[in-house]
């Protein structure tokens, strides 16, 4: 593993910093001016390139920008994390439990690749959505869990819009496809969802049939590469491995272990169906469901 510390905690403090400024509709001159700052010194805060953060300056420009009590404790949380190694974001740790610092990443990604135990987020139907949120939080009212799946369907979009959408490249493990997730209806649905979806082309889904074993001689368990679109020619962000657990989620962004779980993709993908195979299961396994 490298030994340079994690990006991923500035990098997303600045992207968040950048659309608070961006939806406030002020400069980074008259951001700067007001929290008594230098133009240059907020730039690096929003590139993810300051070497420094103080929390007098996040509490700040939070108070200039109108930013909401759990923002404002979620910045703050990824400013005194901003120089980890291999970020391990432990949920409700200093960051708010309800501030989805994945949702950030995602949202600025050119391509995700993943491997899957569930359905991913992004290709989920809001039944599915809704029987998994109320499995895991029995507690939460109906008007909350109803406001997760809005959220979970608006991020949706990342994949369907017309212009620029994200490549989304996803091997299902076949188990996938026989867990229930609330009831065979539900099921069904989803498949065919899943099956729909991957006609798109920016979209590809490929099962990982039960026949191929443990193709990587271990278990990797479920992880998204997030890659990001180079800026104007130059290189652009880091690649982000993110590993979600029940706790918490790593994010690796050294190039050692992005390249080990890209590694671990392609050798996964080398046994799974093919796109077409993958999607006639997906009808076939709707019909049964």
């Amino acid at each position: 593993m490298a030994e340079t510390s994690s990006t991923v905690p500035r990098r997303q403090l600045g992207r968040y910093l950048r659309e608070l400024r961006q939806q406030s509709g002020m400069t980074i001159a008259e951001v700067a001016r007001r929290i008594e700052r230098g133009a240059t010194t907020l730039q690096r805060l929003e590139t993810g390139q300051a070497d420094r953060i103080r929390l007098w300056d996040i509490e700040a420009l939070c108070q200039v920008l109108g930013a909401s009590e759990t923002e404002t404790a979620a910045l703050k949380g990824l400013a005194q994390q901003g120089n980890t190694k291999s970020w391990w974001h432990e949920y409700g740790d200093l960051i708010p439990a309800n501030f989805d610092v994945y949702m950030g990443l995602e949202s600025a990604a050119e391509s995700l690749t993943s491997f899957q135990e569930l359905v991913p987020g992004l290709a989920q139907t809001p039944e599915y959505a809704r029987a998994l949120i109320r499995s895991g939080k029995p507690g939460e009212s109906d008007s909350e869990i109803s406001r997760r799946v809005e959220m979970r369907m608006h991020r949706q979009v990342l994949i369907t819009r017309r212009a620029q959408p994200v490549k989304l490249d996803v091997i299902l493990d076949e188990a996938v496809l026989h867990r229930v997730i609330g009831n065979p209806k539900i099921m069904a649905a989803q498949l065919r969802h899943l099956a729909d979806l991957s006609t798109r082309p920016n979209i590809t889904i490929r099962v990982l049939p039960y026949s191929a074993g443990i193709p990587l001689g271990d278990l990797t368990g479920p992880f998204t590469i997030v890659d990001f679109e180079a800026d104007d020619g130059q290189s652009g962000e880091p690649s982000v491995v993110y590993v979600e657990s029940y706790t918490g989620a790593m994010y690796f962004d050294d190039r050692d272990n992005v390249d080990r779980y890209r590694t671990a993709h392609e050798g996964m993908r080398r046994v799974a169906l093919d796109a077409r195979q993958s999607r006639d299961l997906l009808r076939h396994m709707s019909k049964g469901a």
